[in-house]
């Protein structure tokens, strides 16, 4: 996992991501030993082959569900090698709590607004359809402003000034995006025995529009 006390090893095997024969892929997580680890899933990124700095990035996402899955669609600073996280940027599109149907999280984590002192928002969708129905999720990144999106729907907003005092804004460079399905972690806690494996993300498409130049 990403630093975050998850339990699964993700492998590059077409039982965790694949295509599902729908046109979506698919990114599953299955309770299985495998490599000293009871969980497997993946995690599919575009680092070393596609990034990105001002524009929208969206994707159309059906979400996995069940108490310890934590399903993401988010960004790293593409020189995470060079400064380290969190002076990279990261810029989570959405964060999904398995347990919890009808919430996604956004947020954005820089160096002193990192981890558990993240600036974001939570969005609550009615009826549990975020787990049953393919909805658009989505980030508009310019200059001095990070805005995100479901359906169409604003719901967080940040700027410079949304920063704590002092704080250093870091979405003005090149970032990968990062799609995974994680098991356990600081976010979700762990599954347990009302978890149902395996959990699969469907992800119907990710659209990258490029900010026009003024």
């Amino acid at each position: 996992g990403w630093g975050n006390g998850q339990f699964e090893y993700n492998t590059n095997r077409a039982q965790n991501a694949s295509l599902d024969g729908e046109g979506n892929l698919a990114i599953t997580a299955r309770r299985e030993r495998y490599q000293g680890n009871d969980y497997t899933s993946a995690r599919l990124s575009t680092k070393g082959r596609f990034t990105h700095t001002y524009g929208r990035i969206e994707a159309r996402i059906m979400l996995p569900a069940g108490r310890g899955i934590w399903p993401a669609f988010w960004m790293l600073g593409a020189d995470v090698d060079q400064v380290g996280w969190p002076e990279c940027g990261e810029i989570d599109i959405m964060e999904h709590r398995g347990q919890i149907p009808s919430i996604v999280r956004s947020s954005l984590h820089g160096p002193g607004y990192s981890g558990g002192q993240n600036i974001g928002r939570e969005h609550a969708v009615g009826g549990g359809k975020l787990q049953t129905d393919f909805h658009v999720y989505a980030v508009e990144i310019e200059p001095e402003r990070v805005r995100f999106m479901l359906d169409e729907t604003v719901y967080f907003e940040a700027t410079p000034d949304s920063l704590p005092s002092g704080r250093k804004w870091v979405y003005d460079h090149p970032f990968f995006i990062i799609l995974n399905v994680a098991v356990g972690g600081s976010f979700v806690g762990p599954p347990d025995s009302s978890t149902v494996f395996p959990q699969t993300m469907k992800v119907d498409y990710v659209r990258v529009y490029a900010r026009p130049t003024p």
